[in-house]
Formats: C-alpha cells, structure tokens, sequence
C-alpha cells in the first residue's frame, strides 16, 4: 500500500517533492522519484511484498516508468501463466511484464485493489487504472498539465492555488454522502471511476470502462452448488488476501462478517491471529466490545479492545477530515481512524476486514423494505399511480416513506444507495432553491435486488466505504484487505437468482456457510453496523455552537435556506435525521476552513 503521485508538464522538481511528501503516511518504509523530459513519478512505500529495497518504487525498464498503490493477490498465478521472468519476488514488476505481454487487457487477469501510473517512454503515453470496486483511490487534473494522485492534497501543493468549489460534487455530497465520479468538491480535480482506465497521449485525456459490476448473465444452480461455490470462493478470498512479508490481523465487531472472516484466517493459516475491535464508554448500545470477545475467544485470537470516550471522538474529527481532503458523511470514520491507529501502534501494517457482504448477501433490513416499493410499483396500475402521485402531492412531508411512494408513482427507483441523506426535495428546501438532480434515471427492471447491489457497489461501497476505509487506515500506514470484495465471490453472488440470494432472511446464504465456523449466537444476531454515539456527542460537546456554524455558513455562502438549517438542528437535537445534520455540519465546518 502506497502513495503514488505523476505530473506531466511544466512542473518544478522541488515543489513537485514536497507534494509527494502529502503522502508519506501511506508509505513510510521508502520515497522515490524518477524523472524524464517533462513527466515527474512520484511513490511513498508501505513495503509489504518483497521488502528488498530492490523492489522500491517508481519501477523503471527499458521502457516503462511505474507507481502503483495496491496488491496483487493473483500475482505468483499471473507470473506462472504467463512465463514471467522478474528480477524481483513483488506484484509491481509483475504489473509492468503482464502489461509488456496483454496491454489494456491485462487488467482484468488482475485479482487484487490497485491505482497505478505506467508510463511508456518510447510511446510518451501515460496509462492509469483503478480497480474494479474503487478499493484505491485515484484523482487526477488537466489544469496544469496533467496531474494524478492518491489524494487530493498532493494535487493542491503542485497547482500552488485554491480551486473554486464544484457545486455538482456538493449536491453529490448531500445526495450519498459522497462526491461521484468524476467529480470532487474542486474544479478542475477530478477522481477515475471505479472500473475505469485512462490514457494521457499527445495532451488527449481519454478514459474508458473495462469492467461492469453485476453485467454476468443469470445462473441456474441449486443452494447446494451456490453454497458450495461460494464457500469456496471465500475460503480462497481469505487465503489470498495473506499474501505478503508481514503480518496480517483481522478487526472484529463481533458481527456474522468479520466473525466469519477471521474464523477461516484462523483455519487456514492454523495460526492464532491478532484481532482489534473497538467500543465506547457510555451510550452502551452502541457499543459490541462484549460480542467481540465473544468471537475471539470461539477463534482463539489474540485479542486487542479500544474503549474511547467523547473527548476522544470529538478531537478525531479534525483529523479525519485533514486525511479526506473533502467532507465524507460516514460517521464511521472516527471510528475506523481511531481503530486503525491502534493497530499501526502494535506495529501491524496489515489488517482484514468485514465489507462488502452486506452489498453481495443482502445484509440490509432496507434492502427488504425497498423490495416492497418495488412489488408495489410492479402490481399499481397507471391510473393507480397517477391518483397516488396527486394523494402524494396534496399532503407533502418530509419522510423516507413519502418519498418512496413518490418515487413509484413516477416510476422512478424508490433506491439509490443506502448511503442516501437528502432527497432531491429535501436538498432543494436545504438551498431554498429548485435544483438539479444527481440521480442516474434508469428503467426499473424486474430485478430489483441486483439493481439495489448494483447501484450500491457504484455508489456507497466505491465512493464512501472504500474511500473511508483506504482514508483513514492509510492515515496510519495501515493497509486493510476486504475478502468478500474479490471479484470473483461479487460476480458469482450477483449472477444468481434474486430469490436464492434473498433467502427468507438477510444474508440467508451467508448464514448457512458460517454455521461451520462461528456459534449461532453471532450469526443470529440483529445486525448493528459499525455504529457510533457520533450525534449524541456532537450536540453534547458544541450545542448550539453547530447552529451558529451553520448559519454563519449559511449566509456567508449563500448556499443554504437558514430557515431549513434551523429546523433540521432542532430535529437532530430530538435525534431525528441524524445524518442529514451531520452531513451538513462536516460540510460548514469544512467550508468555514478553507473557503471562508
């Protein structure tokens, strides 16, 4: 896991290395660059696979130039298959072999998380690609030439100015908590989408998609093939994700997914393994530091628990926000910050964890209730939603619910990732003013449960989950692996049929598979989330100091109605859209910083 950072243009080598040192806490181990006529590479090294320093970056041949975030678990297969001759024993120098043999195509031979800059210095053409769920980050710019980076502060060091703010990725922002490809809250910086490659020639920016998640044609199988194969899939997900010279951990929550992922660690590697978790020390409800312990003692782990407190969560805030560079609504990035400090503080550079599976398993009660809406909208006749649609519009609020009924009498998908705050109607009262819509129309398909994963792996697992977690772990020179996002266990669960994935529960198949290997105590468990007191302590710490903010913000930006802001500060207090405010007060706070 790494920092990568590539310009292209008339950028000064001095300004250009203190931009590269933005990122050295995603690789502290070794500092490299390489530079040729105009185009400058750049790496900060978390050394994790051959730690020899001959495998240091950037990577340069006779005709290739290569930085590149990430890990390749299929790497030792790839070498084999394709009669590789390396001179190093690290997936980077596979990178720049694979790419001599398949071009372009070499990407989808690749099993692993990556963002990579490789430069051809006879064609004088940059190639860079992100992986297929957005696991690395990826942003690049053309203001200056061409810029590209890990992160968003290594770009702002080389353009030497404060770009003006993008309104379309604020809108994305309170739309998902999230800005969207390709935007970002800056003009003129820009992130790659999840899937997608891009190529720098001659000063032509061309990007393309080379993978599509849940576009696999529908499988006709028994539960007894999907469950053997899906086992399988995960048992060698988990195997594949021990690749490397170090260490590896697992977090556990104590709930069924990063229960069951450091179960099979531990079977596999036949070894006792460390596992962290963390708890709160008030607002008990929150907190699973019990149930965590009780899986690690099932697993015979060696066990690590952070208990943390107010003060704690409140000064982390800060942080957070300094290793996004944008606002991010997920309040589990304290959490996760916090957490992996921790175990970069047990000397761990490696760590599993438990995403994904709700997306691929269905482990959301919301996805269940969606598919009401959905089997209401398939059985409502036209003239049936045109008197819902005018019942809708006489008697307006501002509930989930109305906006699902209305979203179905207009045949539009009543969701658009779990990660959804403000509806188009609520951010329009937030602005004071009619505003455009962010939501991608797509024709509603029978399918409905493949249309909610789909939407929620391009959505929230890409743009929130992977980018919260890349974020704050690498904050800490810790790198954390997701077995239940290896593309082969995503493709194999979407492709089956809706009805054998929905089982009569959430994740129904998942539970079937973790019977083998943790106590039904866990897997029957009401799912909890990684779930933190995050709005009890922020009206507890600033009380009406989060009004002033946003108000002060609100007129001082014109952006917001202060009338509207009023209100959701009072329906917060009352613990009441908990997000909607918390989203807001990221993005003030955040303004207030740097545009104010």
């Amino acid at each position: 896991m790494c920092g990568i950072l590539t310009a292209i243009g008339n950028h000064n080598k001095k300004t250009f290395e203190k931009a590269l040192c933005k990122l050295s806490h995603r690789g502290p181990d070794a500092f490299g660059i390489w530079k040729e006529k105009d185009v400058l590479m750049g790496h900060t090294r978390l050394a994790i696979i051959d730690l020899d320093a001959r495998a240091n970056q950037p990577m340069v041949d006779e005709r290739y130039a290569l930085v590149f975030n990430g890990e390749i678990y299929n790497f030792e297969e790839l070498k084999k298959e394709y009669s590789l001759t390396c001179k190093t024993t690290s997936d980077t120098e596979v990178l720049i072999k694979l790419y001599e043999k398949l071009g372009h195509a070499m990407l989808l031979k690749l099993n692993g998380m990556f963002a990579f800059c490789l430069y051809d210095r006879l064609k004088e053409e940059l190639f860079m690609a992100r992986d297929r769920f957005g696991k690395k980050p990826l942003y690049f710019s053309q203001s200056k030439g061409l810029i590209v980076s890990s992160e968003i502060k290594a770009i702002l060091e080389l353009l030497g100015t404060m770009p003006a703010m993008n309104q379309q990725g604020v809108q994305s922002y309170f739309a998902f908590q999230s800005t969207l490809p390709p935007h970002t809250f800056y003009e003129g910086i820009h992130k790659l989408e999840a899937g997608m490659y891009a190529t720098f020639s001659k000063g032509t920016f061309t990007c393309k998609r080379y993978y599509e998640v849940g576009a696999k044609a529908l499988l006709h199988v028994s539960e007894k093939e999907a469950l053997e194969k899906i086992e399988a899939l995960l048992l060698d997900a988990v195997q594949k994700r021990l690749v490397g010279d170090v260490e590896v951990a697992s977090l556990l929550s104590g709930g069924i997914d990063s229960s069951l992922v450091s179960a099979i660690y531990t079977k596999v590697s036949g070894k006792k393994i460390n596992t962290f978790s963390i708890g709160y020390d008030e607002h008990l409800h929150y907190d699973e530091l019990t149930q965590a312990k009780e899986a690690s003692v099932h697993i015979g782990s060696q066990h690590h628990e952070l208990r943390i407190n107010k003060k704690t969560y409140i000064d982390a805030i800060e942080n957070t926000l300094s290793h996004l560079d944008e606002p991010m609504g997920d309040t589990a990035c304290m959490p996760t910050y916090l957490l992996s400090q921790m175990v970069h503080e047990q000397g761990i550079k490696v760590c599993l964890s438990g995403e994904g599976s709700d997306e691929i398993f269905l482990g959301y009660d919301n996805y269940f209730e969606m598919a009401k809406y959905y089997q209401m909208h398939s059985e409502l006749s036209a003239p049936s939603k045109m008197l819902l649609k005018n019942y809708l519009e006489r008697n307006p609020n501002w509930s989930r619910n109305w906006e699902s009924l209305r979203r179905i009498s207009s045949d539009e998908h009543p969701f658009y990732s779990g990660g959804e705050t403000f509806t188009k109607r609520q951010f329009d009262a937030l602005c004071g003013v009619e505003t455009k819509d962010v939501r991608t129309r797509v024709a509603i398909d029978k399918n409905s449960f493949l249309w909610m994963s789909t939407i929620d792996f391009k959505i929230w697992v890409a743009e929130v989950l992977m980018s919260k977690i890349d974020r704050m772990s690498m904050a800490h020179s810790l790198e954390l692996r997701a077995p239940f996002l290896d593309y082969r266990l995503v493709e194999y669960c979407l492709a089956l049929p809706p009805a054998l994935r929905a089982g009569d529960t959430n994740k129904y198949l998942l539970k079937q598979i973790a019977k083998k290997y943790i106590p039904l105590s866990i897997i029957e468990r009401k799912k909890k989330g990684f779930s933190s007191p995050f709005i009890e302590w922020l009206y507890a710490e600033y009380g009406d100091e989060i009004l002033k903010l946003m108000v002060h913000v609100s007129h001082h930006s014109g952006l917001f109605d202060p009338t509207f802001v009023t209100f959701l500060y009072h329906e917060g207090k009352e613990g009441r859209f908990k997000q909607h405010v918390w989203s807001l007060y990221l993005f003030c706070r955040w303004y207030n910083q740097f545009y104010l």
